[in-house]
């Protein structure tokens, strides 16, 4: 081989993410127009409800606020010093056969992003996309011993146009930093982390699944790892990002409903904790209380609090209930952001959309268990429905609740209002309505 020809030959292997990608997309072209025109044509058809606004109304929804940085935090990252090193054949990961039937979180792509952060070299360092590999610590990192962590959930979409969006980065961000914050570790600018996620995606962008039922998800995380033992900030910490294709979050059954076990005895949050923030230290205290649920044949915990059994959280999920009220008027209500739950993007999207719509009653207010019951025997509940990025919408058909069985009339609504929600928000992330929310990765 001459030299010409092993330079030539290393490009392509260096750009072959770009070569895939191209010839994806060239395959799929015509599909993709077709499929398009059929669904415009099924859309003209339709009568919708609601029309799905291309604008969001400021009046509804609003930018997450800058953060604010340590003065000691020393220097930040940008995305223009990130370097790459592209995995080796004997490095990439094994593909799945069948995006229709991915699990959750088992498989994981060739590459990742990785950031370090050392105060004793002045702060941020220089932000590098690796092969996907394990990572190397001291026993005595902070993270090991005192949960010194955190993390965030993204999702990638391919669009009917073939293009790949994600959802609303700037929240997830303005949410990392904030639990960065209270957990002593160093904050960073959210839109150069997205922007090197962006250059991740477009690497790994063969990995982001061609079905609706699937999508890349993206798991940045952010980890104390300094080398010292004592419950204190940690002076080093690492910032980084990996990738699976997944499916379906949750085990449901045959109707696609979730089944509840809410025991009071057991409390997920409280006042002036951490609830509010993503962080393990609020998922690990819940696993036992989950195999718990599986053993009474459940598929979830719904979380109360207080002496009045207030609804907070289904699993890792915001809840909300659609009913009748006082009045005589259907309302949407969901938990207020009151440090018990997670602010979650999915349930600030659906109350932005909701409230554009203006087609029902929606606030943000507490509910109890004995209220359910009440609006149960009165004919007057008509949906709950679990909301986060894994599952987007999650109906409720059942909840066991002191030795009770309670059955949520969610999957017997003529027009069930989590179904439009759902459908709208897969719209917007699956590129077939042109929105602000869903950000194209070029």
């Amino acid at each position: 081989m001459t030299t010409k020809m092993a330079i030539n030959a290393k490009d392509i292997f260096r750009n072959q993410h770009r070569l895939i990608r191209f010839i994806e997309q060239s395959i799929r072209l015509c599909s993709n127009q077709s499929l398009k025109t059929a669904q415009q044509q099924q859309q003209k058809s339709a009568a919708p409800d609601f029309e799905i606004s291309a604008s969001v109304n400021t009046e509804y929804t609003h930018a997450p606020e800058p953060i604010k940085h340590d003065k000691d935090l020393g220097h930040l990252f940008k995305a223009s010093q990130l370097a790459v090193r592209l995995a080796t054949p004997q490095q990439l990961q094994p593909k799945p056969d069948n995006d229709e039937e991915l699990g959750f979180g088992k498989l994981f792509t060739d590459h990742m992003l990785k950031i370090y952060y050392h105060k004793s070299l002045g702060g941020w360092q220089k932000p590098e996309i690796t092969p996907l590999e394990n990572l190397v610590m001291h026993p005595a990192a902070k993270v090991l011993h005192y949960a010194v962590e955190l993390f965030e959930g993204m999702k990638a979409y391919r669009g009917i146009d073939g293009k790949i969006r994600i959802f609303r980065p700037d929240m997830n961000m303005a949410r990392m930093n904030l639990a960065a914050q209270r957990s002593g570790l160093p904050t960073f600018e959210g839109r150069e982390f997205v922007k090197c996620l962006s250059r991740l995606l477009s690497i790994d962008s063969e990995w982001v699944p061609h079905t609706e039922a699937a999508s890349l998800y993206i798991r940045p995380t952010l980890i104390g790892i300094d080398p010292t033992l004592g419950v204190a900030s940690s002076d080093s910490a690492l910032l980084y990002s990996i990738l699976s294709p997944v499916g379906s979050y949750f085990k449901t059954g045959s109707n696609g409903a979730v089944s509840l076990l809410a025991d009071p005895s057991y409390t997920r949050a409280w006042p002036g904790g951490v609830g509010n923030r993503k962080m393990g230290s609020n998922y690990a205290p819940t696993i036992n209380v989950q195999k718990e649920a599986a053993a009474r044949g459940l598929q979830q915990v719904l979380w109360l609090y207080g002496e009045d059994h207030q609804l907070t959280e289904v699993g890792t999920m915001n809840i909300f209930m659609f009913y009748v009220n006082d009045q005589g008027e259907q309302e949407l209500i969901t938990p207020p952001l009151n440090g018990l739950i997670l602010p979650g993007i999915t349930r600030d999207s659906i109350l932005a959309m909701a409230r554009q719509w203006g087609k029902f009653k929606v606030r943000e207010g507490v509910f109890t268990m004995p209220m359910i019951s009440e609006l149960l025997n009165q004919g007057r509940l008509l949906e709950l429905f679990g909301t986060g990025t894994a599952c987007v919408v999650s109906p409720i058909n059942r909840i066991n609740y002191m030795g009770q069985d309670l059955y949520i009339p969610t999957m017997e609504q003529e027009k069930p209002v989590h179904e439009l929600i759902r459908e709208t928000l897969t719209d917007i992330q699956y590129g077939k309505v042109d929105h602000p929310w869903a950000v194209v990765i070029d």
